[in-house]
């Protein structure tokens, strides 16, 4: 990479963003009827472009099923704009708040105020559903949207520009392409807010680059999100809805589960069922158009490390697919794991599923917060006692009670990590909040009530007002 591109780089950037900014100071409070109409610009313009991005998406993936991108990508987009549209008059209405005797007469409410202008860093695994998620919670606020998308889907990446090119003004909504130190020079801007969606070890130095403007910042990291299959619930029924959610973009997603816990004297029962649905899903891997590639040779290369690691480990590998084709790297149970494996470590991201055994729910929970908090976690079984204890014994940025994945595109659902797994959340109203300022606004009239708090002190007004209120 020529470094000497770098400082032109920063300066285009430099030079959007001041464009940007100079728009939203001269409309800082956009009509909740141009926001409506915004979104509606947006979603027909989606709509319209289905076909071709799809067909994008699948190319820059090697082969991705029309309809996994059309269900996991473009219909949760979809749904969300229809949410917001519909309930964004009550959000952006200003809040009354009460006062108290010391402060009257007066009113109190709070505004919400839009950002500025936002910027968004989008990952290779969801470019759609992951630019245009934030894009409309930041739109809705009233915001300015710069958008940077990955270079790892340069098909998808150029046809999201073209196609918020031509919905948007530059000034507004903007795309911007380029390797890794594009991105890294993007991180830098002191946008008004800044949302990161990707790896934790690239939020790290995302919240690093914003800290130096005290830019604001949503973290949507990711880590070993686990499953729990309980003692009683039936085999095939917690196998087939965690093969979904692990075979779901070839498990190219933040959300899969990334490892299960499985009663020790179940784990060959689950092997089976798990064998079965994936082979029901998936009759044949060779040439089937529904199985996700991985996305590129380096990460393909990085999921066989980790099974190559595994195996010099003593792990029990059962591929359960005799062999893979090109880059459909076959769905694999892993059986006598620790944590000295890298599998183990890192986080997953591919169709690798370790399974870890457990005697006790009290086990299986220890065993989860022994390790960072996960961006989700799945429990399955029936027994709303134990469903409870989970949920109340456990931390994650969100739970899936016997399912996988679909709390994300739930849309007044908030969506976010904790910890390692991120900060920060958005999707529905807490997107909009996110992408607002809760501003404070205490009106008072001419009648100057505070007069008597003035000093000088212990007159017999303020004497008075002391006995009455702090008691």
């Amino acid at each position: 990479m020529d470094q000497s591109s770098f400082p032109s780089q920063t300066v285009a950037l430099e030079t959007l963003l001041e464009r940007q900014r100079a728009a939203f100071l001269a409309d800082p409070m956009p009509s909740v009827a141009a926001r409506r109409g915004w979104l509606k610009a947006l979603r027909q313009a989606l709509v319209d472009q289905q076909h071709a991005l799809t067909s994008a998406v699948s190319r820059d993936f090697g082969n991705r099923s029309v309809d996994e991108t059309l269900f996991a990508e473009l219909l949760p987009c979809l749904q969300s704009i229809d949410h917001v549209s519909r309930h964004l008059p009550r959000w952006t209405k200003p809040s009354r708040r009460p006062l108290g005797l010391a402060f009257q007469p007066g009113s109190a409410q709070v505004v919400y105020q839009p950002l500025g202008v936002v910027g968004v860093i989008v990952p290779w695994n969801y470019p759609l559903f992951l630019a245009i998620g934030p894009l409309v919670g930041a739109l809705a606020a009233g915001n300015r949207v710069m958008i940077k998308m990955s270079e790892s889907t340069p098909e998808t990446s150029q046809l999201v520009r073209d196609l918020l090119a031509r919905v948007f003004p530059e000034d507004q909504v903007a795309v911007v392409l380029g390797e890794a130190d594009v991105g890294a020079a993007f991180a830098r801007l002191p946008f008004d807010h800044l949302l990161f969606t990707g790896a934790t070890s690239i939020g790290r130095h995302i919240l690093h680059a914003a800290a130096d403007n005290l830019t604001p910042v949503t973290l949507e990291l990711g880590g070993k999100s686990p499953a729990i299959v309980s003692r009683d619930v039936p085999l095939e029924d917690a196998a087939e809805r965690i093969a979904f959610g692990k075979t779901m973009n070839a498990g190219q997603t933040c959300v899969a589960p990334d490892y299960v816990l499985v009663p020790r004297d179940r784990i060959e029962g689950f092997v089976e069922a798990y064998r079965r649905v994936i082979q029901c899903f998936y009759p044949q891997l060779a040439d089937n158009p529904d199985y996700t590639s991985i996305i590129n040779a380096r990460q393909q290369a990085r999921l066989y490390s980790y099974l190559e690691d595994a195996r010099a480990r003593g792990a029990r590998v059962v591929p359960l697919f005799s062999e893979g084709q090109d880059r459909r790297l076959p769905p694999t149970l892993l059986l006598d794991v620790n944590d000295d494996m890298r599998v183990m470590q890192d986080e997953i991201f591919g169709p690798l599923l370790p399974v870890v055994p457990y005697a006790h729910i009290d086990e299986a929970i220890a065993y989860i917060n022994a390790r960072p908090r996960p961006l989700a976690l799945y429990y399955f079984g029936y027994d709303r006692q134990e469903q409870q204890r989970v949920i109340a014994r456990t931390h994650s940025g969100g739970v899936g009670i016997n399912e996988t994945l679909l709390h994300v595109a739930v849309c007044d659902l908030p969506f976010g990590g904790i910890g390692p797994s991120g900060m920060g959340h958005y999707h529905g109203h807490e997107g909009f909040l996110t992408f607002s300022k809760a501003k404070a606004v205490l009106r008072k009239p001419r009648l100057n009530a505070t007069r008597v708090l003035y000093p000088p002190y212990g007159r017999t007004m303020q004497k008075l007002l002391r006995r009455l209120l702090i008691r």
